[in-house]
């Protein structure tokens, strides 16, 4: 799978697609897309040259980016799946929130090569889901991390 053709933020309403991680509106932002992979969740992202740590590797604040993005996302979708709905059917889905996010990084992550972030979801609460997430460059695991995301309250809505 070389892209997401049907991801979570492209749901998201536009009062919420402004994460500079995963909001499609964010003019300056990542855009990272999460999607299914057959029961994981999948974000493909291909680091841009100012994402360097030093030359020829990825910085580590990018790789906690995509692996917090991508966990809150996974949390979304499952949810909306679980709510009935798959993505692209025009139904809202529920936006999260990180509440923790742990990262590990494994290897020095390689620069100029797609990255993968492979996602598994646990739900351990109705509102609250745990994303255990690995991160691999070609076929190289370079960090794995979890992200317990939350339900977004209520009062994050901007009216």
């Amino acid at each position: 799978m070389d892209e997401v053709v049907k991801a979570i933020q492209d749901e998201y309403p536009d009062d919420f697609a402004w994460c500079y991680g995963c909001g499609r509106l964010n003019e300056g932002g990542h855009h990272f897309r999460t999607g299914w992979q057959g029961e994981q969740t999948i974000t493909i992202y291909n680091p841009s040259p100012e994402h360097l740590a030093l030359p020829g590797f990825v910085y580590g604040g990018l790789i906690a980016s995509l692996i917090d993005c991508h966990g809150t996302g996974s949390a979304a979708i499952s949810l909306h799946r679980k709510n009935g709905h798959e993505v692209g059917e025009g139904a809202e889905p529920p936006r999260f929130v990180t509440a923790s996010l742990n990262v590990e990084f494994l290897k020095p992550t390689p620069h100029g090569v797609p990255l993968k972030a492979i996602g598994n979801v646990e739900e351990i609460h109705p509102k609250k889901w745990k994303v255990t997430t690995e991160v691999y460059a070609n076929d190289t695991l370079c960090a794995r991390g979890e992200v317990v995301a939350v339900v977004m309250p209520s009062t994050f809505a901007n009216k």
